[in-house]
């Protein structure tokens, strides 16, 4: 599975065009979740009702994931794109224009349609421009995004929300987003039914869509990422309210300890893929590299379940840092894992379906955890739940994603 893709400076400069774009996707995701609180003081919000609301972006974003996938693998990722994030910031600066929970939940919804493209077009460029062995520092710069867009939105998003209120965060955001565009259309080329990679790659043959879902590998991958994201997305969507009612700090001081958390997540995936790189290079399995990166990361992240049986704050807070920063170590590698146990013609559809299982838990860990605290009033049994998701997630990548499993 070893390939050499043509060796250019631009990919490096896409890949951090793409990582930027990343940045900008999670930034107007978490944007809500610094906003909750001055959003419940316009209109009363009970915690069933503040969960949905946190989830609703998840439902268009999760059901267009592999059909975004097949957009890509057909039409390439240059104006697919364009268009997602023209759409997406749209309707976050549109957010501010809400007079209602119905019209926060609509806007919502068109914000994750715009931003459906982002995960299956940015996997389709690494896999097209990035041999095995040299794949993990890019998906761990990329993936770095998705951490690094709530770790750079969350304080950002707060100062602007006190400094100018909710609404005015909301159009700001958006409207400095179509920044973006233009390095975008000047330095992408269009890459519609094209690769830029070396001939003597992998053929590319068809994989038809029951191959796809006939092995334990896509399975396996989908429950492992749902329980990686369901941990993520808790952390994302109520953090910031955990820090304030469980510990008491005001909405600045949570920011910044989210800010702590997924900035180490994002700093650790880079070196993770790096690290998981260097190891293949020198000859080894490129399946057991990643897999062992991978479950380490789920090891170190279970460590969050103990801060609901801690009355220290120190030690809670540690724990709350150390463990979305140790899940920085699968990070890069369970993507790349995929990529490698999965041929090169159905690697944007393949991703697609790897994203919905990632934005179920997106839809459900919201939900779920708003559910857990309005009948038991503390953060306890979400933090438990935490725990069990990471531990089914070992599981999966112990028993199914194997490399007899591959889909060749």
């Amino acid at each position: 599975m070893t390939q050499t893709p043509a060796r250019t400076n631009s990919r490096w400069l896409v890949v951090a065009l793409l990582t930027l774009g990343v940045i900008i996707a999670y930034t107007d995701r978490i944007n809500l979740s610094a906003a909750l609180p001055a959003i419940r003081v316009s209109f009363p919000l009970t915690a069933e009702a503040s969960g949905i609301l946190l989830s609703a972006f998840f439902w268009a974003y999760t059901l267009l994931q592999t059909p975004a996938g097949w957009v890509v693998d057909r039409f390439g990722l240059k104006w697919p794109y364009a268009a997602g994030l023209f759409l997406w910031s749209a309707a976050s600066a549109a957010t501010a224009l809400a007079s209602s929970l119905h019209g926060l939940i609509a806007l919502r919804i068109v914000l994750g349609i715009g931003e459906a493209i982002v995960i299956p077009a940015s996997m389709r460029y690494i896999r097209e421009n990035f041999a095995e062995r040299e794949r993990g520092l890019p998906m761990g710069i990329l993936m770095s995004g998705t951490k690094y867009g709530p770790a750079i939105g969350a304080p950002i998003a707060t100062y602007l929300v006190l400094g100018f209120g909710w609404r005015w965060m909301f159009i700001l955001n958006g409207a400095l987003c179509l920044i973006w565009l233009v390095p975008w259309l000047f330095l992408v080329r269009d890459d519609h039914r094209t690769a830029t990679v070396a001939k003597e790659q992998e053929p590319i043959r068809s994989i038809s869509w029951g191959a796809i879902f006939g092995t334990p590998v896509i399975w396996g991958t989908c429950l492992a990422t749902f329980c990686y994201m369901y941990f993520v997305y808790f952390c994302m969507t109520w953090m910031p309210t955990y820090f304030k009612e469980r510990f008491g700090f005001s909405l600045t001081a949570s920011s910044w300890f989210t800010f702590m958390s997924f900035a180490g997540t994002g700093t650790v995936a880079i070196l993770a893929g790096w690290a998981a790189d260097r190891l293949i290079a020198r000859g080894r399995n490129a399946v057991t590299v990643r897999k062992a990166f991978t479950i380490a990361g789920f090891v170190l992240a279970f460590s969050a379940a103990f801060g609901a049986f801690s009355h220290s704050t120190a030690v809670t807070l540690f724990l709350a840092v150390f463990s979305l920063s140790g899940l920085g170590l699968a990070t890069a590698n369970y993507w790349a894992l995929t990529q490698t146990l999965t041929p090169r013609s159905a690697s944007a559809r393949v991703a697609g379906i790897q994203n919905t299982a990632a934005n179920i838990a997106g839809i459900a860990a919201p939900w779920i955890t708003g559910l857990l605290i309005q009948k038991t009033g503390s953060f306890n049994a979400p933090l438990v739940a935490v725990g069990f998701w990471l531990l089914v997630g070992i599981g999966c990548y112990l028993f199914l994603v194997r490399e007899k499993y591959a889909l060749r």
